[in-house]
């Protein structure tokens, strides 16, 4: 006789199995998007920052241009700014407090794809969605990062799913919803929130021979009066504060140039996603590989269609964009996610199904011995000293997380009672607390530890200091203070990495460790 977590394994569409995997979908959330947010210090460069420019925007008084080190920084829109200024004027600049709004944002995203799919396919394949989308690695990395791209993926999302709502049941209310949440992700992104929806659903339509719909819906006068009233006072605002150089840098540096150029180093050849999604939808990647291969062999109704023509779109157009950067793959994750939760109960095979979770799981317990074995071979410098603090940080805790995922794992390939599809979504979950109990600690005290302490030091003391030859905006943000950014002069305390620290004479030592120094200067060497 099956024992009743078994039975509910097994009927996962009667009431006891929609009651366990609704649990597990809210403990998904909980685990992806809250657990942990002040497990490890800002990550530089991005979430220092959108951090750091959210509190020169408070300290400023100026709610409408974001500033980066005293300068005006043009990379995205303020909402996200105005989300974390809220949250901070509750906690503090805190971990916590700055990765906040991104939590809530995640969980909203999660829950919305759930709503989506429940109205349109079933409970339980809302219930596999939803889970799939807050336990996917690169969402489980992404989603709380006190950053713009959880914030964007909701509204994204939202607008995706009003839009074929529209299109799919013909209520008005749901092409204003679309408008309203376009204009959102206006304000969180910019041009990206608008276009991806007017690309997928023009091609969607093109595909059913329905571009009158699509016509009628877009020029719509009063959707586009909504996304202007929520979109364009910003804008405007904005344009009256910096001019032109709000355009040249917003619309034309960070947006059209982005597509036409690398930026600071972000490049990749035109399989780069390829790998990016096989990794970053683990422990689910045998579901992916299933839902492509019945993409491949079945005709589409609407939704599948919708669904592949979002997330192919994506795929194809950040695949020729010249700047490449592995979480741009999200903005069409919702549409694959919805496919994989079609797919996921049809996988047969134990072994094949979790065999990519168990080589993640292996490379994972390998990975102190790596970096161990690899040091060597890399020269001396910064990174050499950031995986040499990392070598000296994975212990118990490390190898117990992750030592028990993996008995987990082997315990799953073995069993034959409980549903492939709810063994994947437990894994799922297993590894998301793995990775924000063992592994985020481990990146951040080995990087991101030795910046937040030379910070707090100078704060402490009431320094004023010069940055030269690194570029961590988190360090603006715990010493609370903008840092001047050029050559040291004799006199100056200068934060810097440590393999700098030979082409100066004399100096002081503040603070240094794991390849970050705080130092006076007393004297630099000639020519320097």
């Amino acid at each position: 006789m099956l024992a009743p977590a078994d039975s509910v394994m097994r009927a996962a569409g009667s009431v006891r199995g929609l009651a366990w995997l609704r649990a597990l979908a809210v403990v998904a959330v909980l685990a992806s998007f809250f657990y942990g947010l002040d497990r490890a210090p800002l990550f530089d460069l991005d979430e220092g920052a959108f951090s750091e420019a959210t509190r020169e925007m408070l300290a400023r008084g100026d709610l409408v241009s974001p500033y980066l080190n005293g300068e005006p920084r043009f990379d995205k829109p303020a909402f996200i700014h105005w989300l974390q200024a809220a949250s901070a004027s509750v906690f503090g600049f805190t971990e916590f407090g700055l990765r906040l709004p991104s939590a809530v944002c995640g969980a909203l995203w999660a829950l919305i794809t759930y709503l989506f799919v429940r109205k349109l396919r079933s409970e339980r394949e809302a219930l596999y969605a939803a889970t799939v989308t807050a336990t996917a690695l690169l969402v489980t990395i992404i989603g709380k990062a006190a950053t713009a791209d959880a914030l964007l993926n909701l509204l994204i999302a939202a607008t995706m799913f009003s839009c074929y709502l529209y299109f799919k049941l013909h209520e008005r209310k749901y092409l204003y919803w679309t408008f309203a949440a376009a204009g959102l992700g206006f304000l969180a992104k910019g041009p990206v929130a608008v276009a991806i929806p007017l690309a997928v659903s023009f091609f969607y339509c093109a595909v059913r021979r329905d571009l009158g719909s699509w016509f009628k819906a877009v020029f719509n006068p009063a959707g586009i009066l909504l996304f202007l009233v929520i979109a364009l006072p910003w804008y405007a605002a904005q344009y009256a504060k910096q001019g032109d150089a709000f355009i040249q840098g917003f619309f034309f540096k960070h947006n059209v140039g982005r597509f036409a150029n690398a930026m600071e180093g972000h490049r990749g050849g035109l399989w780069y996603y390829v790998p990016v999604v096989l990794l970053g939808t683990l422990p689910y990647t045998s579901v992916l590989l299933k839902a492509v291969r019945s993409l491949l062999r079945r005709p589409y109704d609407d939704y599948r269609l919708f669904c592949a023509l979002w997330f192919g779109l994506v795929f194809v157009l950040f695949s020729l964009s010249a700047t490449k950067l592995p979480h741009y793959l999200l903005y069409g994750s919702s549409g694959l996610f919805a496919l994989m939760a079609i797919n996921i109960e049809s996988l047969q095979s134990r072994f094949w199904s979790l065999l990519p979770a168990a080589i993640w799981v292996a490379c994972l317990l390998a990975a102190p011995t790596l970096v161990t074995l690899t040091l060597p071979t890399v020269a001396r410098g910064y990174t050499r000293d950031v995986l040499s603090a990392a070598s000296t940080e994975f212990g118990t805790n490390y190898y117990l997380a992750f030592g028990v995922v993996a008995l987990f794992t082997l315990y799953f390939i073995l069993e034959k009672r409980i549903a492939i599809a709810v063994k994947l979504l437990c894994l799922g979950v297993a590894l998301c607390l793995a990775t924000t109990t063992a592994l985020v600690p481990v990146l951040g005290k080995a990087q991101q530890e030795p910046v937040k302490q030379a910070a707090l030091l100078t704060r402490e003391k009431d320094l004023q200091v010069v940055m030269w030859g690194i570029n961590m905006p988190s360090f603006n943000l715990y010493s609370e203070r903008v840092t001047e950014r050029r050559e040291p002069r004799p006199g100056d305390v200068v934060v810097t990495k440590s393999e700098r620290l030979p082409q100066l004479k004399r100096y002081e030592t503040l603070y240094q460790k794991d390849g970050i120094a705080l130092v006076r200067v007393i004297e630099k060497r000639d020519g320097d």
